[in-house]
């Protein structure tokens, strides 16, 4: 086996908080030295990279003296604000070192929820990428709330793979990769090298949370995996405590677990549609419907809709869900929720005189839709 950043080009690199912050004792600057000359030695290779760091938080509580991750909104807020500044700094200065400049990405869910503002952040990253520069990713915590929150670094590391169609994601972390089972409970758990991204008896491996200074844990790797895959991208798992593990993994050196992705590649406007992690609402369809889109691959009409939840615009993002609540897919609503409640099983021809005007014959046209 090989790995697949020997011949990947364009690569996210996403390194964990407890990596990052020594384990919460404050900003590991060797460490961060040792990825900045790694990073340089990719660029020299000719790769394009792109890094997704944590340790805001964990950084501004070692500032502030908190020993404990806090929960209030605002506390959490306070420590990323004041974090943020240090890590931004070391950063600069271990990249300089390389003569490479770097520049700050902060980003929310909602950035990438909104279609104008998600083409606007692929265009300023990959203008960054073009001049040269190393952009240095993290979550916007110091305004986040839970409305419009990615919620952790791993997925961002996948909505960023998918937003600049890169070649692959590399999650590193505390842990060597992923096993069957914890080995710490399971004598004969085994050692993953290899598997796809999106197997389902990935998860249940995964297992539990993450750490009193990150946010992420196994699964949510796994998930982010299975999400970067949506756009064609592999990801690795390995320890960011392995000597030169992106010039080895580069050099062809499979470290870590490997995910590979299925083949196929959601086109950027569906893959736009399948990285909304928040919904304004939803609605529920019926057996023939779920036939129509997954077996068929045809539009959502009114008539196969059988309830329409939570209020939404036209242009919205909506989830299509079968009665048993299992989202099925997702897409661009022609119609408001309010419009919507109106023509749910009835015929398109009726839409006119039900509404008195005519958007479009389908509730959701096939091209805006992707089936999850």
């Amino acid at each position: 086996m090989r790995s697949v950043i020997a011949d990947a080009k364009r690569i996210v690199v996403k390194v964990g908080s407890s990596l990052v912050t020594n384990d919460g004792r404050g900003l590991d600057h060797a460490a961060i030295a040792q990825w900045a000359g790694q990073i340089a030695a990719l660029r020299a290779a000719g790769k394009e990279v792109v890094l997704v760091s944590s340790g805001a938080i964990a950084e501004g509580m070692q500032r502030l003296g908190w020993r404990k991750r806090p929960t209030a909104l605002h506390e959490l807020q306070a420590a990323a604000a004041v974090g943020q500044m240090g890590l931004a700094q070391v950063y600069e200065s271990q990249f300089a070192s390389h003569d490479i400049r770097t520049a700050q990405v902060l980003l929310t869910h909602a950035d990438l929820a909104d279609r104008e503002r998600y083409l606007n952040a692929r265009s300023t990253l990959l203008a960054l990428l073009e001049f040269g520069v190393v952009p240095i990713i993290n979550e916007n915590d110091t305004v986040v709330t839970d409305e419009i929150k990615v919620g952790d670094n791993d997925t961002l590391g996948a909505l960023v793979t998918n937003l600049i169609e890169g070649d692959a994601l590399v999650i590193l972390t505390d842990q060597a990769g992923l096993y069957t089972a914890d080995p710490r409970k399971h004598a004969d758990a085994e050692f993953v090298h290899e598997a796809v991204a999106g197997t389902p008896e990935l998860e249940s491996m995964a297992g539990g949370a993450g750490s009193s200074i990150g946010k992420g844990g196994m699964l949510t790797k796994i998930l982010a995996a299975k999400r970067a895959a949506k756009s064609g991208a592999d990801t690795i798992i390995a320890s960011g405590r392995e000597p030169k593990v992106l010039e080895r993994l580069a050099a062809g050196e499979l470290i870590g677990t490997q995910l590979r992705a299925p083949t196929g590649r959601l086109t950027a406007r569906k893959q736009w549609m399948a990285d909304h992690l928040q919904l304004r609402g939803r609605v529920v369809i019926d057996a023939g419907a779920v036939e129509k889109l997954v077996g068929e691959g045809k539009s959502l009409l009114p008539i196969g809709v059988i309830e329409v939840q939570g209020e939404f615009a036209r242009g919205d993002v909506v989830a299509c869900v079968d009665l048993d609540g299992r989202e099925i897919a997702r897409g661009i609503t022609n119609y408001a929720s309010s419009e919507a409640r109106r023509i749910v099983r009835k015929p398109s021809s009726q839409i006119a005189t039900i509404l008195g005007y005519v958007n479009a014959v389908e509730l959701v046209h096939r091209d805006n839709l992707v089936v999850v």
